[in-house]
């Protein structure tokens, strides 16, 4: 635990001129009074840490001093080699970077790890577009990374509906989700109030690199803002309302059939189960033509209530099945037997 720490420590000080004890206490998540110690430990273990007292004070690698990666453990190097993802660096022009650099950091390990980067690409892929989809990769997505690593701004043609509008950007961040590229940029023109907005890069006309370099925030946090966007843009898009009736198996599937976070907030406001064992809740949709689609794939599980409108909808598919899967005798419905018993697909999935 203690050389763990040690190691980190020493990676600290070599990627910054110099950090006070409170910086490195935060980031090693230690007491102030353990930083001490430890850099006397480092010290005697002939790393050249030198302090610097006085308020502007703090520790600092004299000499020019560089650890190599020796320290790496088996598991660390196999996770460093997870931190990219192919497809995606390939698609931002990114893959013969990605791969000299990790032809360099294999070099630098020990002989006994440099399989690391082979043993982790056996075991882990990320398969990152959504099933049934053919994932495209957007023309000008070179360009824009190129102006998100460089701080460069760009003039943008960007299609909105029918009509194409132009925008000055500073590209932030690109962030990859479901298969879709998007683009986090402060609006410079026309907007010019500095607000940070999402793009999706597949609709770009046309980009074009300004020749200065834009100062970026240093408060700008991508995970951050893409979080409470998405939060955002979930939201928005809900803005009706079904009221529905679920038996216990409903309640269990119905996070799968809807929008998670919907089905959360409305199982979450449910009353207690009815006398037989149903819950009824009030299910943000995005639109009566969404919620028939969803709401359809819990079949028996789930009656609508509410809106009416809806329930007829179901009531009407209710009446086809009947139509199509049995006939009605007095008020009870008589399944036929179709007239062929189809196969058995085979497997494709575990549950």
């Amino acid at each position: 635990m203690r050389a763990a720490r040690l190691i980190k420590m020493v990676l600290l000080l070599q990627s910054r001129p110099s950090m006070t004890a409170a910086e490195l206490a935060r980031e090693l998540e230690v007491s102030e009074r353990t930083v001490t110690r430890d850099a006397q430990a480092l010290s005697e273990a002939g790393v050249p840490v030198y302090a610097d007292r006085g308020r502007t004070g703090g520790y600092r690698l004299i000499g020019g001093y560089r650890t190599r990666l020796t320290g790496l453990a088996r598991g660390e190097a196999e996770a460093l080699f997870l931190s990219g993802v192919p497809g995606a660096l390939r698609e931002m022009g990114l893959a013969d970077a990605a791969s000299a650099a990790r032809l360099k950091v294999s070099a630098a390990l020990l002989p006994s790890l440099r399989d690391a980067s082979r043993t982790a690409a056996q075991r882990f892929h990320l398969d990152a577009p959504n099933w049934f989809t053919e994932p495209r990769t957007p023309r000008l997505l070179p360009v824009v990374a190129d102006a998100v690593w460089d701080d460069r701004p760009v003039t943008a043609r960007y299609r909105r509906g029918e009509r194409e509008v132009e925008r000055e950007l500073e590209p932030y961040g690109l962030v990859l989700k479901a298969g879709v590229w998007y683009l986090c940029a402060r609006v410079v023109r026309p907007a010019g109030d500095g607000s940070f907005r999402v793009y999706r890069i597949d609709r770009f006309s046309a980009v074009s690199l300004g020749p200065e370099r834009f100062v970026r925030d240093a408060d700008f946090d991508l995970p951050g803002f893409w979080a409470e966007r998405a939060e955002q843009f979930a939201r928005s898009v809900l803005r009706a309302e079904a009221v529905v009736r679920l038996s216990p198996l409903g309640v269990r599937r119905l996070p799968y059939a809807v929008d998670p976070p919907a089905a959360r907030q409305a199982l979450a406001a449910a009353g207690p189960p009815d006398g037989a064992g149903r819950v009824t809740v009030t299910l943000p949709v995005e639109s009566e033509d969404v919620a028939h689609a969803q709401l359809g794939a819990l079949g028996p599980e789930a009656e609508v209530l509410a809106p009416a409108s809806l329930r007829e909808r179901f009531a009407a598919d209710a009446r086809r099945l009947a139509a199509l899967y049995g006939t009605e005798i007095d008020g009870e419905i008589t399944i036929c037997r179709p007239d062929v018993r189809p196969g058995r697909a085979g497997p494709m999935l575990d549950p």
